[in-house]
Protein backbone atom coordinates (compact mmCIF):
# COMPACT_ATOMS: atom_id res chain seq x y z
CA UNK A 1 0.00 0.00 0.00
CA UNK A 2 1.38 3.04 -1.57
CA UNK A 3 0.81 6.52 1.14
CA UNK A 4 -1.84 8.55 -0.07
CA UNK A 5 0.62 11.32 -1.43
CA UNK A 6 2.12 8.59 -3.59
CA UNK A 7 -1.14 7.10 -5.19
CA UNK A 8 -1.86 10.64 -5.80
CA UNK A 9 1.28 10.68 -7.83
CA UNK A 10 0.61 7.05 -9.90
CA UNK A 11 -3.69 8.39 -10.53
CA UNK A 12 -1.87 11.64 -12.21
CA UNK A 13 0.57 9.74 -14.07
CA UNK A 14 -1.71 7.55 -15.21
CA UNK A 15 -4.08 10.36 -16.43
CA UNK A 16 -1.26 11.60 -18.27
CA UNK A 17 -0.27 8.60 -20.13
CA UNK A 18 -4.43 7.79 -20.67
CA UNK A 19 -4.06 11.40 -21.92
CA UNK A 20 -1.21 11.04 -24.51
CA UNK A 21 -3.00 7.96 -25.85
CA UNK A 22 -6.34 9.48 -26.25
CA UNK A 23 -6.86 11.22 -30.03
CA UNK A 24 -9.52 13.57 -28.59
CA UNK A 25 -7.72 14.38 -25.04
CA UNK A 26 -7.12 18.43 -26.03
CA UNK A 27 -10.30 18.70 -27.73
CA UNK A 28 -12.23 17.69 -24.11
CA UNK A 29 -11.08 20.98 -22.95
CA UNK A 30 -13.71 23.54 -23.23
CA UNK A 31 -11.79 26.57 -23.10
CA UNK A 32 -9.39 24.80 -25.95
CA UNK A 33 -12.48 23.33 -27.85
CA UNK A 34 -13.94 27.40 -27.63
CA UNK A 35 -10.70 28.97 -29.35
CA UNK A 36 -10.25 26.31 -32.11
CA UNK A 37 -14.26 26.64 -33.23
CA UNK A 38 -13.27 30.45 -33.07
CA UNK A 39 -10.25 29.81 -34.93
CA UNK A 40 -12.37 27.72 -37.66
CA UNK A 41 -14.61 30.40 -38.26
CA UNK A 42 -11.89 33.00 -38.04
CA UNK A 43 -9.30 31.28 -40.49
CA UNK A 44 -12.06 30.49 -42.83
CA UNK A 45 -13.10 33.52 -43.32
CA UNK A 46 -9.23 35.19 -44.01
CA UNK A 47 -8.99 32.59 -46.20
CA UNK A 48 -11.91 32.96 -48.41
CA UNK A 49 -10.50 37.03 -48.32
CA UNK A 50 -6.99 35.99 -49.18
CA UNK A 51 -8.03 33.57 -52.34
CA UNK A 52 -10.64 36.14 -53.28
CA UNK A 53 -7.99 39.22 -53.39
CA UNK A 54 -5.75 36.81 -55.51
CA UNK A 55 -8.31 36.33 -58.17
CA UNK A 56 -9.52 39.92 -58.34
CA UNK A 57 -6.38 41.09 -58.44
CA UNK A 58 -5.80 39.46 -61.90
CA UNK A 59 -8.73 40.08 -63.13
CA UNK A 60 -8.46 43.73 -62.80
CA UNK A 61 -4.25 43.80 -63.86
CA UNK A 62 -3.94 40.62 -65.62
CA UNK A 63 -0.51 40.84 -64.85
CA UNK A 64 1.03 37.99 -62.30
CA UNK A 65 3.57 40.35 -60.69
CA UNK A 66 0.36 42.05 -59.19
CA UNK A 67 -0.12 38.91 -57.10
CA UNK A 68 3.28 38.81 -55.80
CA UNK A 69 2.59 42.52 -54.60
CA UNK A 70 -0.34 41.47 -52.19
CA UNK A 71 2.32 39.25 -50.19
CA UNK A 72 4.42 42.39 -49.85
CA UNK A 73 2.06 44.61 -48.78
CA UNK A 74 1.12 42.05 -46.07
CA UNK A 75 4.43 40.63 -45.01
CA UNK A 76 6.24 44.67 -45.06
CA UNK A 77 4.11 45.09 -41.83
CA UNK A 78 4.14 41.69 -40.67
CA UNK A 79 7.72 41.14 -40.08
CA UNK A 80 8.45 44.79 -39.21
CA UNK A 81 5.98 44.71 -36.30
CA UNK A 82 6.58 41.03 -35.10
CA UNK A 83 8.81 41.62 -32.62
CA UNK A 84 7.62 44.14 -30.70
CA UNK A 85 4.05 42.17 -30.90
CA UNK A 86 5.50 39.64 -28.72
CA UNK A 87 6.98 41.84 -26.14
CA UNK A 88 2.93 43.05 -26.52
CA UNK A 89 1.49 39.99 -26.01
CA UNK A 90 3.99 38.60 -23.34
CA UNK A 91 2.67 41.58 -20.85
CA UNK A 92 -0.86 42.17 -22.09
CA UNK A 93 -4.24 40.35 -21.34
CA UNK A 94 -4.03 38.06 -23.98
CA UNK A 95 -7.78 36.50 -24.48
CA UNK A 96 -9.02 40.79 -25.00
CA UNK A 97 -5.72 41.73 -27.19
CA UNK A 98 -7.03 38.49 -29.53
CA UNK A 99 -10.48 39.74 -29.61
CA UNK A 100 -9.22 43.14 -30.57
CA UNK A 101 -7.10 42.31 -33.81
CA UNK A 102 -10.26 40.07 -34.71
CA UNK A 103 -12.69 43.15 -34.33
CA UNK A 104 -9.86 44.94 -36.90
CA UNK A 105 -10.12 41.87 -38.96
CA UNK A 106 -13.78 42.72 -39.69
CA UNK A 107 -13.51 46.23 -40.41
CA UNK A 108 -10.63 45.15 -42.93
CA UNK A 109 -13.16 42.85 -44.27
CA UNK A 110 -15.84 45.81 -44.24
CA UNK A 111 -13.59 47.70 -46.44
CA UNK A 112 -12.87 45.25 -48.81
CA UNK A 113 -16.85 44.82 -49.16
CA UNK A 114 -17.09 48.65 -49.81
CA UNK A 115 -14.49 48.26 -52.38
CA UNK A 116 -16.51 45.70 -54.58
CA UNK A 117 -19.63 47.48 -53.94
CA UNK A 118 -17.49 50.28 -56.14
CA UNK A 119 -16.08 47.54 -58.39
CA UNK A 120 -19.40 46.36 -59.56
CA UNK A 121 -20.70 50.13 -60.35
CA UNK A 122 -17.16 51.19 -61.91
CA UNK A 123 -16.37 51.53 -65.49
CA UNK A 124 -13.86 49.03 -66.01
CA UNK A 125 -12.50 50.66 -69.10
CA UNK A 126 -11.45 53.50 -67.04
CA UNK A 127 -7.88 52.98 -66.09
CA UNK A 128 -8.03 55.31 -62.85
CA UNK A 129 -10.90 53.53 -61.50
CA UNK A 130 -8.74 50.33 -61.91
CA UNK A 131 -5.96 52.04 -60.05
CA UNK A 132 -8.37 53.12 -57.70
CA UNK A 133 -9.55 49.68 -56.85
CA UNK A 134 -6.03 47.96 -56.58
CA UNK A 135 -4.57 50.57 -54.37
CA UNK A 136 -7.66 50.28 -51.71
CA UNK A 137 -6.94 46.68 -51.80
CA UNK A 138 -3.34 46.62 -51.58
CA UNK A 139 -4.26 49.22 -48.35
CA UNK A 140 -6.29 46.98 -46.94
CA UNK A 141 -3.90 44.34 -47.11
CA UNK A 142 -1.46 46.28 -45.37
CA UNK A 143 -3.21 46.51 -42.54
CA UNK A 144 -4.12 43.39 -42.15
CA UNK A 145 -0.76 42.54 -41.82
CA UNK A 146 -0.08 44.78 -38.98
CA UNK A 147 -3.25 42.97 -37.44
CA UNK A 148 -1.40 39.87 -38.03
CA UNK A 149 1.31 40.61 -36.28
CA UNK A 150 -0.48 40.36 -33.24
CA UNK A 151 -3.21 37.96 -33.83
CA UNK A 152 -1.22 35.32 -35.10
CA UNK A 153 1.41 34.70 -32.20
CA UNK A 154 -1.97 35.06 -30.22
CA UNK A 155 -3.47 32.20 -31.02
CA UNK A 156 -0.15 29.81 -30.72
CA UNK A 157 0.47 31.71 -27.31
CA UNK A 158 -2.95 31.02 -26.26
CA UNK A 159 -2.83 26.77 -26.74
CA UNK A 160 -0.09 26.90 -25.23
CA UNK A 161 -1.19 29.01 -21.74
CA UNK A 162 -4.31 26.93 -21.36
CA UNK A 163 -3.25 23.68 -21.82
CA UNK A 164 -1.25 20.94 -19.88
CA UNK A 165 2.48 19.66 -20.92
CA UNK A 166 1.05 16.22 -21.58
CA UNK A 167 -1.49 17.49 -23.83
CA UNK A 168 0.55 19.94 -25.99
CA UNK A 169 1.96 17.46 -28.83
CA UNK A 170 -2.34 16.49 -29.20
CA UNK A 171 -3.33 19.96 -28.83
CA UNK A 172 -0.95 21.12 -31.31
CA UNK A 173 -1.72 18.44 -33.63
CA UNK A 174 -6.08 19.22 -33.14
CA UNK A 175 -4.80 23.11 -33.87
CA UNK A 176 -3.02 22.90 -37.32
CA UNK A 177 -5.55 20.65 -38.17
CA UNK A 178 -8.67 22.93 -37.41
CA UNK A 179 -6.28 25.58 -39.42
CA UNK A 180 -6.21 23.79 -42.64
CA UNK A 181 -9.83 22.36 -42.03
CA UNK A 182 -10.45 26.26 -42.33
CA UNK A 183 -8.23 26.68 -45.07
CA UNK A 184 -9.67 23.98 -46.95
CA UNK A 185 -13.53 25.14 -46.87
CA UNK A 186 -12.10 28.62 -47.37
CA UNK A 187 -10.49 28.15 -50.36
CA UNK A 188 -12.88 25.83 -52.32
CA UNK A 189 -15.90 27.25 -51.51
CA UNK A 190 -14.71 30.78 -52.36
CA UNK A 191 -13.99 29.80 -55.67
CA UNK A 192 -18.00 28.76 -55.97
CA UNK A 193 -19.34 31.90 -54.66
CA UNK A 194 -17.15 33.94 -56.49
CA UNK A 195 -18.88 32.13 -59.77
CA UNK A 196 -22.08 32.66 -58.22
CA UNK A 197 -22.45 35.64 -56.34
CA UNK A 198 -19.39 37.78 -57.17
CA UNK A 199 -16.90 39.72 -54.81
CA UNK A 200 -19.39 41.12 -53.21
CA UNK A 201 -22.04 37.76 -51.67
CA UNK A 202 -18.09 36.56 -51.05
CA UNK A 203 -17.12 39.09 -48.56
CA UNK A 204 -20.63 39.47 -47.00
CA UNK A 205 -19.91 35.58 -45.97
CA UNK A 206 -16.34 36.57 -44.70
CA UNK A 207 -17.86 39.61 -42.65
CA UNK A 208 -20.25 36.67 -40.99
CA UNK A 209 -18.06 33.96 -40.23
CA UNK A 210 -15.64 36.21 -38.39
CA UNK A 211 -18.09 37.82 -36.08
CA UNK A 212 -19.18 34.50 -35.33
CA UNK A 213 -15.78 33.34 -34.73
CA UNK A 214 -15.33 36.36 -32.35
CA UNK A 215 -18.35 35.17 -30.33
CA UNK A 216 -16.81 31.91 -29.59
CA UNK A 217 -13.46 33.50 -29.14
CA UNK A 218 -14.65 36.15 -26.32
CA UNK A 219 -15.73 32.42 -24.24
CA UNK A 220 -12.30 32.07 -23.09
CA UNK A 221 -11.62 33.13 -19.67
CA UNK A 222 -9.14 35.99 -18.95
CA UNK A 223 -4.97 34.84 -19.66
CA UNK A 224 -3.69 37.67 -18.03
CA UNK A 225 0.55 38.03 -18.03
CA UNK A 226 2.59 35.23 -16.43
CA UNK A 227 3.90 35.48 -13.02
CA UNK A 228 7.85 35.00 -14.28
CA UNK A 229 7.23 37.90 -16.98
CA UNK A 230 9.00 41.16 -16.36
CA UNK A 231 5.83 43.75 -16.95
CA UNK A 232 7.51 46.82 -17.38
CA UNK A 233 10.71 45.46 -18.82
CA UNK A 234 11.91 47.58 -21.90
CA UNK A 235 10.63 46.69 -24.92
CA UNK A 236 14.14 45.92 -26.43
CA UNK A 237 15.56 44.03 -23.75
CA UNK A 238 12.10 41.94 -24.33
CA UNK A 239 12.55 41.33 -27.83
CA UNK A 240 16.31 40.59 -26.92
CA UNK A 241 15.83 38.09 -25.10
CA UNK A 242 13.30 35.70 -26.86
CA UNK A 243 15.47 36.66 -30.11
CA UNK A 244 18.33 34.73 -28.02
CA UNK A 245 16.11 32.27 -26.41
CA UNK A 246 15.48 30.78 -30.18
CA UNK A 247 18.51 31.63 -31.67
CA UNK A 248 20.66 29.50 -28.34
CA UNK A 249 18.03 26.35 -29.12
CA UNK A 250 19.16 24.49 -32.01
CA UNK A 251 17.01 22.20 -32.91
CA UNK A 252 14.36 25.38 -32.62
CA UNK A 253 16.52 27.46 -34.95
CA UNK A 254 17.05 25.07 -37.74
CA UNK A 255 13.29 23.82 -37.75
CA UNK A 256 11.88 27.47 -38.61
CA UNK A 257 14.66 28.12 -40.94
CA UNK A 258 14.22 25.07 -43.15
CA UNK A 259 10.35 25.70 -43.12
CA UNK A 260 11.71 29.61 -44.00
CA UNK A 261 13.89 28.93 -47.06
CA UNK A 262 11.41 25.97 -47.85
CA UNK A 263 8.24 28.03 -48.22
CA UNK A 264 10.26 31.11 -49.54
CA UNK A 265 11.07 29.40 -53.04
CA UNK A 266 8.74 26.65 -52.77
CA UNK A 267 5.73 29.72 -52.71
CA UNK A 268 3.62 27.75 -55.95
CA UNK A 269 0.32 28.57 -54.11
CA UNK A 270 1.10 31.90 -55.22
CA UNK A 271 0.57 31.30 -59.36
CA UNK A 272 -2.52 29.40 -58.45
CA UNK A 273 -4.40 32.38 -60.31
CA UNK A 274 -2.56 31.77 -63.09
CA UNK A 275 -1.96 28.16 -63.68
CA UNK A 276 -5.84 27.74 -63.44
CA UNK A 277 -6.38 30.87 -65.28
CA UNK A 278 -3.92 30.63 -68.64
CA UNK A 279 -2.32 27.70 -67.89
CA UNK A 280 -4.86 24.50 -67.25
CA UNK A 281 -8.08 27.05 -68.10
CA UNK A 282 -10.13 25.49 -65.41
CA UNK A 283 -12.38 29.04 -64.04
CA UNK A 284 -12.79 29.74 -60.82
CA UNK A 285 -14.43 27.12 -59.72
CA UNK A 286 -11.38 24.78 -60.61
CA UNK A 287 -9.02 27.72 -59.44
CA UNK A 288 -11.04 27.33 -56.30
CA UNK A 289 -9.89 23.26 -55.64
CA UNK A 290 -6.33 23.82 -56.75
CA UNK A 291 -6.27 26.66 -54.23
CA UNK A 292 -7.67 24.05 -51.76
CA UNK A 293 -5.53 20.96 -52.62
CA UNK A 294 -2.22 21.37 -50.36
CA UNK A 295 -4.70 21.65 -47.74
CA UNK A 296 -6.69 18.59 -48.70
CA UNK A 297 -3.44 16.92 -48.52
CA UNK A 298 -2.45 18.50 -45.04
CA UNK A 299 -5.46 17.83 -43.30
CA UNK A 300 -5.31 14.08 -44.31
CA UNK A 301 -1.86 13.63 -42.87
CA UNK A 302 -2.79 15.15 -39.76
CA UNK A 303 -5.66 13.30 -39.21
CA UNK A 304 -3.41 10.24 -39.78
CA UNK A 305 -1.14 11.71 -37.33
CA UNK A 306 -3.87 12.54 -34.42
CA UNK A 307 -4.71 8.44 -34.05
CA UNK A 308 -0.96 7.46 -35.19
CA UNK A 309 1.45 10.27 -33.47
CA UNK A 310 4.88 10.35 -34.59
CA UNK A 311 7.32 8.98 -32.37
CA UNK A 312 10.83 8.83 -32.97
CA UNK A 313 12.71 10.08 -35.53
CA UNK A 314 11.38 13.32 -36.07
CA UNK A 315 13.81 15.71 -37.25
CA UNK A 316 14.96 13.38 -40.26
CA UNK A 317 11.70 12.69 -41.64
CA UNK A 318 10.91 16.47 -41.03
CA UNK A 319 14.29 17.07 -44.00
CA UNK A 320 12.76 13.95 -45.95
CA UNK A 321 9.40 15.86 -46.29
CA UNK A 322 10.06 19.06 -46.63
CA UNK A 323 12.20 17.64 -49.89
CA UNK A 324 9.66 15.74 -51.06
CA UNK A 325 7.49 19.19 -51.00
CA UNK A 326 10.12 20.53 -53.48
CA UNK A 327 10.04 17.69 -55.90
CA UNK A 328 5.83 18.24 -56.17
CA UNK A 329 6.36 21.89 -56.35
CA UNK A 330 8.41 20.87 -59.98
CA UNK A 331 5.67 18.25 -60.57
CA UNK A 332 2.91 20.84 -60.61
CA UNK A 333 4.73 23.57 -62.59
CA UNK A 334 5.68 21.18 -65.10
CA UNK A 335 1.97 19.65 -65.52
CA UNK A 336 -0.59 20.74 -68.08
CA UNK A 337 -3.28 18.59 -67.21
CA UNK A 338 -5.38 19.24 -63.95
CA UNK A 339 -6.02 16.10 -62.34
CA UNK A 340 -2.25 15.71 -62.46
CA UNK A 341 -1.31 19.44 -60.87
CA UNK A 342 -4.52 18.60 -58.59
CA UNK A 343 -2.28 15.57 -57.31
CA UNK A 344 0.65 17.32 -57.20
CA UNK A 345 -0.31 20.16 -55.27
CA UNK A 346 -2.40 17.01 -52.44
CA UNK A 347 0.74 15.53 -52.12
CA UNK A 348 2.81 18.62 -51.25
CA UNK A 349 0.48 19.51 -48.43
CA UNK A 350 0.62 15.84 -47.05
CA UNK A 351 4.05 16.44 -46.82
CA UNK A 352 3.94 20.45 -45.39
CA UNK A 353 1.16 19.18 -42.89
CA UNK A 354 3.80 16.78 -41.54
CA UNK A 355 6.17 19.42 -41.18
CA UNK A 356 3.90 21.43 -40.01
CA UNK A 357 2.77 19.42 -36.79
CA UNK A 358 6.77 18.34 -36.04
CA UNK A 359 7.41 21.90 -36.15
CA UNK A 360 4.39 23.39 -33.72
CA UNK A 361 5.13 20.66 -31.96
CA UNK A 362 8.76 21.87 -31.32
CA UNK A 363 7.87 25.51 -30.58
CA UNK A 364 5.44 24.68 -28.11
CA UNK A 365 7.47 21.75 -26.53
CA UNK A 366 10.57 24.05 -26.13
CA UNK A 367 9.19 27.63 -25.19
CA UNK A 368 8.53 28.54 -21.52
CA UNK A 369 5.57 29.52 -20.43
CA UNK A 370 6.59 33.44 -20.06
CA UNK A 371 8.06 34.04 -23.42
CA UNK A 372 5.30 32.43 -25.32
CA UNK A 373 4.61 35.66 -26.96
CA UNK A 374 7.96 37.00 -28.52
CA UNK A 375 8.80 33.01 -29.49
CA UNK A 376 5.25 32.63 -30.91
CA UNK A 377 6.37 36.23 -32.90
CA UNK A 378 9.61 34.78 -34.20
CA UNK A 379 8.11 31.48 -35.42
CA UNK A 380 5.68 34.02 -36.77
CA UNK A 381 8.39 36.01 -38.68
CA UNK A 382 10.14 32.57 -40.11
CA UNK A 383 6.65 30.31 -40.92
CA UNK A 384 3.35 32.52 -41.83
CA UNK A 385 5.98 35.76 -43.11
CA UNK A 386 7.79 33.17 -45.14
CA UNK A 387 4.49 32.73 -47.24
CA UNK A 388 3.78 36.31 -48.21
CA UNK A 389 7.87 36.56 -49.14
CA UNK A 390 7.40 33.61 -50.88
CA UNK A 391 4.91 35.00 -52.76
CA UNK A 392 5.91 38.21 -53.99
CA UNK A 393 9.83 36.29 -54.66
CA UNK A 394 7.31 34.11 -56.87
CA UNK A 395 6.11 37.49 -58.78
CA UNK A 396 9.43 38.66 -59.38
CA UNK A 397 10.55 35.23 -60.48
CA UNK A 398 7.93 35.13 -62.84
CA UNK A 399 8.27 38.27 -64.43
CA UNK A 400 11.58 37.45 -64.83
CA UNK A 401 11.89 33.93 -65.90
CA UNK A 402 8.37 33.29 -67.27
CA UNK A 403 5.21 31.41 -64.67
CA UNK A 404 6.30 27.91 -65.11
CA UNK A 405 10.31 28.20 -65.21
CA UNK A 406 9.77 30.31 -62.01
CA UNK A 407 8.08 27.38 -59.89
CA UNK A 408 10.48 24.62 -61.34
CA UNK A 409 13.81 26.84 -60.16
CA UNK A 410 11.02 27.77 -56.74
CA UNK A 411 10.97 23.89 -56.50
CA UNK A 412 14.92 23.05 -56.89
CA UNK A 413 15.75 25.87 -54.34
CA UNK A 414 13.63 23.69 -51.69
CA UNK A 415 15.83 20.80 -52.46
CA UNK A 416 19.15 22.70 -52.37
CA UNK A 417 17.99 24.10 -49.12
CA UNK A 418 17.20 20.14 -47.34
CA UNK A 419 20.48 19.08 -49.03
CA UNK A 420 22.60 22.11 -47.31
CA UNK A 421 20.66 21.66 -44.08
CA UNK A 422 21.11 17.56 -44.21
CA UNK A 423 24.83 18.12 -43.90
CA UNK A 424 24.70 21.85 -42.16
CA UNK A 425 22.20 21.35 -39.04
CA UNK A 426 23.11 17.44 -37.52
CA UNK A 427 21.42 18.49 -34.03
CA UNK A 428 18.19 18.94 -36.11
CA UNK A 429 18.63 15.49 -38.48
CA UNK A 430 19.26 13.67 -35.37
CA UNK A 431 16.14 15.10 -33.23
CA UNK A 432 13.77 13.35 -31.50
CA UNK A 433 10.99 14.05 -28.79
Amino acid sequence: TYPNTACAKLKTMENQINSKQDPFGAIKVTEFRNLMIGRFLFIMGLRMMGTLVGWWIYELTKQPFAIGLIGLAEVIPAVSLALYAGHVIDISEKRKLLLRGVILYWICALGLLGLSIYNDKADHSANQNILIIAIGIYFIIFCTGVIRSFTGPSFGTIVGSIMPKHLLQNATTWSQGIWLSASILGHSIVGFIIAGFGHTGSLIVVVVLVSIGFIFISKINALPPHADIVVNQKPMESVKEGLRYVFNTKELLGALSLDLFAVLFGGAVAMIPVFAKDILNVGPIGFGWLNAAADIGAMLIIFVLTIFPVNKGQGKKLLIAVGGFGICIIVFALSKLFWISFAALVMSGILDGFSMIVRGTIVQLKTPDHMRGRVMSVNSMFINSSNELGQFESGVAAKLMGVIPSVVFGGSMTLLVVMTTWFKAPSLRKMEY
